[in-house]
C-alpha cells in the first residue's frame, strides 16, 4: 500500500490521522508547514516545508513514495507578502490569490486542486480514518431532551445558511435564540463568548440550558476542513453552561473519543451526532 502523505497544520488532527492511518497498517509522511505544525509531528516520517514552497512540497511527496495526499490541522491565513516562495509557488500565487478572495473554502478547494494537478489524489479524513467520525445518535449517557432537540433543529439552520456564506460552522441557541455563531475565531473562542453573556439568558453549570451545533458548510466536498470536537470542546460547553453537543453524523470528526465520553458523562452533558437529512 502506498504511503498517505498529511499536510499537517496545527492542533490535534494531523497528529489522530497519523495514529489511526498507521494503526490501520499504513504508512504516513507528513509535510509539517512550517510555523503551524506541532513539533509531535517529528515521531513520524516527516519533512518541514515553508507554505510557499510548492515545488519542494511536490518533490518531497514524490521522493516518500505518496500517491495520496490530505490537508490537516488549522492554518492562519498568511500575509503573501511575507511567504517565502520557491520557482513554482510564485507561478501559483496568482491562482491562490484569486481563491483566497472568494474565502476560505475556495483557499482550501485550490490547495487541494495544486496536488491533484501534480497528480497526487486528494482524499479527506473520512476516507482515510473512519474511526475518527461520530456516528448518529449519542455517545455517553446522556441524550437530547424535547427543549434541546429543539435547540438543534434551530442551530442547524443557522449554521446550513453561515456555511452557504462560507462564514463558520458552529452555533450555540438556547430556548431558540441564538447565543453565538463561530466566524474567524474559532469554536472554542465563540463558546468563551457564550460563557460571558448573562446567566438570564443561558444556562449555568447545575442548570444547563442551550446547545452547541456544528456541521460542515453545504459547500463543501470532504476534502478539507470538517468540524472537530475534542475534550477542550466539552469543556468549554460545560463551563458555558450549555446542556449539550451536536453534531453531522458522518462528517465531523472526534479526537480522544473515549476521553470526550469520559468527560461529557461527568459533566452532565450529551454529545448527540444527528442525520445529514436534518440540514438537507
Amino acid at each position: 500500500m502506498a504511503v498517505l502523505g498529511i499536510i499537517a497544520g496545527g492542533g490535534e488532527l494531523p497528529l489522530a490521522v497519523a495514529k489511526a492511518v498507521r494503526d490501520e497498517g499504513r504508512d504516513v509522511f507528513i509535510l509539517a508547514l512550517a510555523g503551524a505544525a506541532d513539533a509531535a509531528v517529528e515521531q513520524y516520517s516527516h519533512a518541514w516545508n515553508s507554505l510557499g514552497e510548492v515545488g519542494r512540497a511536490m518533490q518531497l511527496l514524490r521522493d516518500h513514495r505518496v500517491d495520496e495526499v490530505l490537508l490537516a490541522g488549522k492554518v492562519a491565513r498568511p500575509r503573501f507578502s511575507d511567504v517565502k516562495l520557491d520557482f513554482k509557488g510564485a507561478r501559483v500565487l496568482p491562482r491562490v490569490l484569486a481563491a483566497a478572495r472568494r474565502g476560505d473554502d475556495a483557499l482550501l478547494k485550490c490547495m487541494v486542486a495544486l496536488f491533484e494537478d501534480e497528480g497526487f489524489r486528494a482524499i479527506g479524513v473520512a476516507e482515510a480514518a473512519p474511526s475518527l467520525l461520530i456516528g448518529p445518535g449519542a455517545l455517553g449517557r446522556r441524550v437530547p431532551s424535547e427543549s434541546d432537540l429543539a435547540d438543534i433543529k434551530v442551530a442547524i439552520e443557522v449554521v446550513r445558511l453561515m456555511g452557504t456564506l462560507d462564514v463558520g460552522q458552529a452555533a450555540a441557541v438556547c430556548e431558540g435564540l441564538v447565543l453565538a455563531v463561530e466566524a474567524a475565531e474559532g469554536t472554542d473562542r465563540m463558546i468563551e463568548r457564550v460563557a460571558s453573556l448573562p446567566a438570564a439568558i443561558r444556562g449555568i453549570p447545575g442548570k444547563p440550558r442551550g446547545v452547541l451545533v456544528k456541521a460542515p458548510k453545504p459547500q463543501q466536498d470532504g476534502k478539507t476542513d470538517l468540524p472537530v470536537i475534542g475534550i477542550q470542546t466539552v469543556t468549554n460547553a460545560a463551563a458555558a453552561g450549555l446542556a449539550g453537543i451536536a453534531v453531522e453524523a458522518g462528517r465531523t470528526l472526534i479526537l480522544g473519543r473515549q476521553e470526550v465520553i469520559v468527560a461529557a458523562d461527568r459533566a452532565g452533558l450529551f454529545v448527540y451526532g444527528f442525520s445529514r437529512e436534518a440540514v438537507s
